[in-house]
């Protein structure tokens, strides 16, 4: 039974809990109203630092930026109207493979014997670019965009469509011409490719993989750039604007939207852009072009001589102070060089009042001479310089097919050589007419300063020192008075080529 203490004892302990519940209750109510509070208050002082966050500044460019920014768009625009897309298609005849069961004779007893030589036709398509020349439709492009081709379609800027045809085409210059019948389009205008300087700024404007009026900017990286073995003659523009396939046969211009060449090739691993790119200089192309609208040809200037590159030694030998120039090997009969006096051995330093740098740089400005032209002509004989006139003749047609003329060879060095004196079977397999004289490169030792310097058999040496060699006893008298270390100066023949060689580096 309950007490009246103990009663009491539980009515306070149910009210002490109503108590605490009450509180609880409230104190829940005040922490919502806290946080409410104080996530109001963080979000309007978030709100407040936004609105006071500084506003961006303005990137102001300097004048010389914009201005050269500016500059460059307005060499794009004046440049582009003049550069179209050329595709091209062409049928290729390709061998098909023959099934290997027509190797079994019970195969064929049934099938009847197979086609021994199946082909099949396809149509092979390429794209390039082109730069018109002339308002009446004269558009000059590369050889190796229109060679073979069965139809050529020519796009302008503005998306009008023409057939082309080839006028003329150089590949010995990677030159072509091709002509629309239009009128009134934008030609491009000329710059003097021999002004360029290394440094300068130039555009590029082609189709890359088919795109359309695309332009790369970039600098000229070096000029005169030749025996890189793209064409027969090579003074190329060498530049680092980035030039892909689809740009050959595109414009390079300088800043002030004139054409300084046409964008031939590249040297890519990948077989896209590397930062090395070629064109051919505008005053090349333009001559080409000229030539190829008037006679549908190219006609060169010729000189008749063989010419090589000086190598120190060479340079040692024949007392010109410095490698440039180029070394005379062969004056070809009745040639306008004979004519003229020029002769074997001679360093040829300046063509027509310009310097040569070497024999490649001979050969273009001889190519370039309209024949019947009067130069001047200095160089070096026996230590001695002097200056004598000549009349460029036209290119023999024959050479001109067989890629003759002025040609460029490389000088080397001799040693460590066995020789044998001519005899009618050796004349035969050397080719030699019966007037030739020498002696006959029979070995050549491994490992000897001959092997490394690419000297061949069958080469025939036909002087020692400048002492003419006819016959083995020449060959062996002059030979016997050479010391170990004795410079040797030669002159060889090479496949119908006559070639200066020197070992040693005595002078």
């Amino acid at each position: 039974m309950t007490t009246e203490r103990e009663a009491a004892k539980g009515v306070m302990e149910k009210d002490s809990r109503k108590y605490f519940r009450s509180w609880y209750v409230l104190l829940v109510f005040i922490g919502i109203a806290v946080g409410l509070a104080v996530s109001s208050r963080l979000d309007l002082m978030n709100n407040g630092a936004a609105l006071e966050t500084p506003a961006h500044k303005e990137l102001k460019l300097s004048p010389a930026l914009m201005q050269l920014s500016d500059g460059l768009a307005d060499v794009a625009d004046s440049v582009i109207p003049s550069v179209v897309n050329i595709s091209t298609s062409k049928t290729i005849k390709q061998q098909t493979p023959q099934s290997p069961l027509f190797n079994d004779p019970f195969f064929r007893r049934f099938f009847g014997e197979p086609d021994m030589n199946p082909q099949r036709e396809f149509r092979q398509r390429s794209l390039g670019s082109g730069v018109i020349v002339s308002q009446d439709g004269y558009i000059v492009t590369n050889n190796h965009v229109v060679e073979g081709a069965d139809e050529i379609t020519v796009v302008l800027s503005g998306k009008e469509e023409y057939k082309g045809k080839v006028v003329g085409a150089d590949p010995r210059s990677e030159v072509a011409v091709v002509k629309i019948d239009a009128k009134g389009l934008p030609a491009v205008a000329w710059a003097d490719s021999d002004k360029i300087r290394a440094g300068e700024l130039v555009m590029a404007v082609g189709s890359p993989f088919g795109l359309n009026r695309t332009v790369t900017v970039g600098i000229v990286s070096a000029i005169g750039r030749a025996n890189i073995g793209i064409t027969d003659y090579e003074d190329f523009i060498q530049t680092d604007a980035a030039i892909n396939p689809g740009n050959s046969g595109g414009a390079l211009v300088d800043m002030k939207g004139e054409l300084v060449g046409i964008n031939t090739a590249i040297v890519s691993q990948s077989g896209g852009y590397q930062g090395v790119g070629f064109a051919v200089p505008s005053n090349m192309v333009r001559q080409v072009m000229d030539s190829l609208i008037k006679t549908g040809k190219v006609v060169r200037g010729w000189l008749g001589v063989s010419v090589q590159d000086l190598t120190p030694e060479l340079a040692k030998q024949f007392k010109t102070g410095g490698v440039g120039g180029a070394l005379v090997a062969e004056v070809v009969k009745d040639s306008p060089a004979r004519k003229a006096g020029i002769k074997q051995g001679d360093v040829i330093t300046e063509f027509d009042g310009k310097a040569i740098s070497d024999s490649g740089h001979l050969r273009n400005a001889v190519a370039s001479m309209p024949a019947g032209s009067k130069v001047d002509i200095t160089l070096i004989r026996d230590n001695k310089e002097m200056s004598i006139a000549a009349a460029i003749g036209e290119l023999p047609r024959e050479m001109a097919a067989a890629g003759g003329g002025e040609q460029a060879v490389t000088g080397s060095a001799l040693s460590g050589v066995a020789v044998k004196g001519l005899t009618p079977e050796l004349r035969a397999q050397l080719g030699l007419g019966g007037d030739a004289a020498g002696v006959a490169v029979t070995d050549v030792k491994p490992g000897s300063d001959a092997e490394e310097a690419g000297i061949q058999q069958g080469d025939l040496i036909v002087s020692v020192n400048r002492e003419k060699v006819e016959k083995i006893a020449d060959y062996n008298r002059i030979v016997s008075k050479l010391g170990k270390e004795d410079p040797v100066l030669l002159l060889i023949s090479r496949k119908g080529s006559m070639l200066w060689m020197s070992i040693g580096h005595g002078g």
